[in-house]
C-alpha cells in the first residue's frame, strides 16, 4: 500500500536536519519501497497532507528541509516510491494467483525485515539495532498499523479487485490524513476540505462496480479499510517516539508486520492446504519483486523520506502510484479501463492534488505564528542597536 503518508509537513518554511543518527548514505541506497514507514509496504504509503512537520525532538523524527533545498537523494528516493510501488500492485496481483493472501504478505515482510535487520548489524554492529522499549514498541505500532493492517488488506482485497482498482483506492489515504489531522485539533482549510469531499465522490464512483455486483463488495471494504489503516499508522509515526536510525526502524516495522500478517494468515486457515509446489513461477517471482524492490528499497526510502522531504512532497506518491499501476494492470494483466474506473480514479487523483497543493502553499499555523515572533523579536533587537 505504500506510506501516504505520513502526516506532514511540508509546508514549513522551517528546515529540518536528518537525525544525526541517520546512516549518511540512506537515502539512494535505503530506498525501500513500499509503504515504511512508513510504508514498509510499498502499496501505500501515506503522507501528511496536514502539512504538519515537528520539529527534530530527539525521538528520531525531524522536520523535513524546504523544498528548495531538496537534494538528489530526495528525489531519487521519490521516482523509487512512484515507480516502484505504483508496480507493487501488479506485483501483489499476481503473487495471490497462487498464494494464500496473508501467508504471501507475512512472507514478504518476514524475509525483507530480517535481511534488512542483517544489513544494519553487519554494517553498524550490534548498536545499530539497539532501541529502548518505548522506541521498540512505537516501530511494532506502526508496522501492525502499516504493513498488516495496510498492505495486509490491500492483499486481501486484490484477490478479487483488479490492481489498478485497488492502486486508485489507495489514493485515498492523504484524505483520510486531512480528516485526522482535525481530529487532532488542527483545523483544516476549505480547500482541504473540498478535496476531501471530492475525492469521497471519487471513491464512490470506484466502487460503483461492487454495488453492481461484477467486483465482490467485500474486496473494496478490505481495501477502503486498509487506506484507513494506513492512514493512521503514517499519521502516528510522526507522533511517537520512533527508533532514530531509519534502516532498524524500518526492519523492526516490518518484522511486527509480518509476524500480524502471519498470525491472521494462520487463524484464517490459510496454511491448510497449501503446498509450495503449486505456487507458480511468476507468482514466486512476483513475491521476490515484492520482498527486493517492493520492500528492502521502496519502504526504506519511503521511511527516510518521511524524515528528510515535507511530506506533503511525499505525499504525491499517492496520486502518481494509481496511473503506474493502472498502467501495468492493462499492459500486462488486460485489466478493463472502464468508464467508473477512469471517472472515479481522475476524481479521487483531483482531490488528491488539491489537498497536497493547498498544504505545501502554506506551512502550518504554528509555524507561522514562530516566524511572526521571530520576525517581531529581530525588529525589537535591530531597534535596540
Amino acid at each position: 500500500m505504500t506510506a501516504p503518508v505520513e502526516r506532514g509537513p511540508a509546508g514549513s518554511a522551517t528546515a529540518r536536519p536528518v537525525p544525526a543518527d541517520t546512516p549518511a548514505d540512506a537515502p539512494a541506497s535505503a530506498a525501500s519501497g513500499d509503504n515504511p514507514a512508513s510504508d514498509a509496504s510499498g502499496d501505500n504509503p501515506a503522507s501528511d497532507a496536514s502539512g504538519d512537520t515537528d520539529a527534530s525532538d530527539g525521538t528520531g523524527k525531524a522536520d523535513a528541509p524546504a523544498a528548495g533545498r531538496l537534494g538528489a537523494g530526495v528525489w531519487t528516493a521519490l521516482v523509487v516510491v512512484y515507480v516502484v510501488w505504483g508496480s507493487t500492485y501488479l506485483a501483489i496481483r499476481i503473487a495471490v494467483e497462487t498464494m494464500p493472501s496473508f501467508l504471501s504478505a507475512a512472507a514478504r515482510f518476514l524475509t525483507a525485515g530480517l535481511l534488512l535487520a542483517g544489513f544494519v548489524a553487519v554494517r553498524h554492529g550490534r548498536a545499530g539495532l539497539r532501541v529502548d522499549l518505548p522506541q521498540l514498541g512505537s516501530a511494532a505500532l506502526v508496522g501492525l498499523l502499516l504493513l498488516t493492517g495496510g498492505n495486509g488488506l490491500v492483499v486481501l482485497g486484490e484477490t478479487s479487485v483488479p490492481s489498478g482498482l485497488a492502486a486508485l483506492l489507495v489514493a485515498a489515504v492523504p484524505l483520510w490524513m486531512v480528516l485526522l489531522t482535525a481530529a487532532g485539533g488542527e483545523r483544516p482549510k476549505r480547500a482541504e476540505l473540498a478535496g476531501v469531499l471530492l475525492g469521497l465522490v471519487g471513491l464512490a464512483v470506484l466502487s460503483a462496480p461492487a454495488i453492481g455486483g461484477s467486483i465482490a463488495p467485500a474486496g473494496v471494504v478490505a481495501i477502503i479499510c486498509a487506506t484507513l489503516t494506513w492512514a493512521s499508522g503514517s499519521f502516528a509515526s510522526k507522533r511517537i517516539r520512533m527508533p532514530g536510525n531509519v534502516f532498524a526502524s524500518s526492519a523492526y516495522q516490518m518484522l511486527a508486520g509480518g509476524l500480524g500478517n502471519l498470525l491472521i494468515g494462520l487463524a484464517r486457515g490459510e496454511q491448510h492446504g497449501l503446498r509450495p509446489g503449486d505456487v507458480s513461477t511468476r507468482s514466486w517471482l512476483a513475491l521476490a519483486f515484492l520482498v527486493v524492490f517492493g520492500s528492502l528499497v521502496a519502504f526504506t526510502a519511503y521511511a527516510w523520506l518521511l524524515r528528510a522531504a515535507p511530506l506533503t512532497l511525499v505525499a504525491t506518491y499517492a496520486y502518481v502510484n494509481p496511473v503506474v499501476a493502472v498502467l501495468l494492470g492493462w499492459l500486462v494483466l488486460a485489466e478493463p479501463l472502464t468508464g467508473p474506473t477512469l471517472l472515479g480514479g481522475a476524481v479521487v487523483v483531483a482531490g488528491v492534488c488539491l489537498v497536497v497543493s493547498v498544504s505545501r502553499g502554506s506551512g502550518r499555523p504554528s509555524a507561522r505564528k514562530a516566524a511572526r515572533k521571530a520576525v517581531r523579536a529581530a525588529f525589537r533587537e535591530s531597534a535596540r542597536g
